[in-house]
């Protein structure tokens, strides 16, 4: 039986940092496998900005491609909230060890999660750094803040908004529609702007990436590129550009997502 990484949380939305934990967890000797499991509702939250199926798809979408990773609809499939002591109960039923992985912010509030000191026996906690919060000596530290860090943080010769200008501006060029930009600054969001941008079809969504990389080359430094023909994400850093075919556009609703946190500014 396998010794698994349990990975909950309200991935509301899944970003970047999320990836990064994965990937440090994915090198420890002690995990054969990652279990993500988006929350049908945060036990600690009232509500959350996208529904639980679409952040259950949007997860699915970002680790499709990582090996030994599985993402479980377990809990949002109970339509209700789950705490994380019935979660593991239900996967020690298939494996033999849980090693659950929280963040550092969530240490001080651990002892209030239901059933703690049952929790407490029945798992090892991964606590993944953040803000420089001392992690006691009887976990297991996963060091991710440089990583988080510097994708997040790029000194730029241009301000925020004339890069925005410069991106949509090469989208239009190429003709890409219903060009939007949703400003996300003061939002407890992974980056400060995120860009919506809808292809003509597949490989026209490939071509845009295509011209991206190849115009921005000597402005913008781009960190990462999740990247299908019906669904590109390039990460800046500060910005996500999102190039969707327009039956994923319609299909993912990201707008709706992304109105709900920020707000949607013309983008040229």
């Amino acid at each position: 039986m396998e010794s698994v990484a349990l990975f909950g949380g309200s991935f509301d939305p899944p970003h970047i940092g999320h990836k990064a934990i994965v990937e440090k967890v994915l090198n420890l000797k002690e995990i054969d496998k990652v279990v993500i499991m988006p929350t049908y509702l945060n036990p600690f939250k009232l509500k959350s900005h996208a529904t639980a199926q679409q952040r259950l798809t949007m997860v699915k979408a970002m680790f499709k491609k990582f090996k030994h990773v599985e993402v479980s609809d377990f809990e949002v499939q109970q339509q209700q909230k789950v705490p994380s002591i019935t979660t593991v109960k239900h996967l020690l039923k298939k494996c033999k060890k849980i090693y659950l992985i929280i963040g550092a912010d969530n240490l001080q509030s651990l002892p209030q999660w239901q059933d703690y000191d049952e929790l407490e026996q029945l798992v090892t906690f991964v606590v993944a750094s953040r803000n420089n919060i001392k992690i006691p000596n009887k976990y297991i530290k996963l060091d991710v803040d440089e990583n988080i860090s510097s994708t997040q943080i790029r000194e730029r010769e241009h301000n925020l908004q004339n890069r925005i200008k410069r991106i949509t501006q090469v989208l239009d060029t190429n003709k890409a529609e219903s060009i939007e930009a949703f400003d996300l600054s003061d939002k407890d969001y992974i980056v400060d702007t995120a860009i919506i941008a809808s292809s003509l079809g597949t490989r026209h969504t490939l071509a845009l990436l295509d011209h991206l990389k190849k115009d921005l080359k000597s402005e913008e430094t781009i960190n990462n590129v999740d990247e299908s023909g019906d669904w590109v994400v390039v990460d800046l850093g500060d910005i996500l550009i999102h190039i969707m075919t327009p039956e994923y556009r319609v299909k993912y609703d990201m707008e709706t997502f992304l109105s709900q946190i920020g707000e949607a500014k013309e983008a040229l």
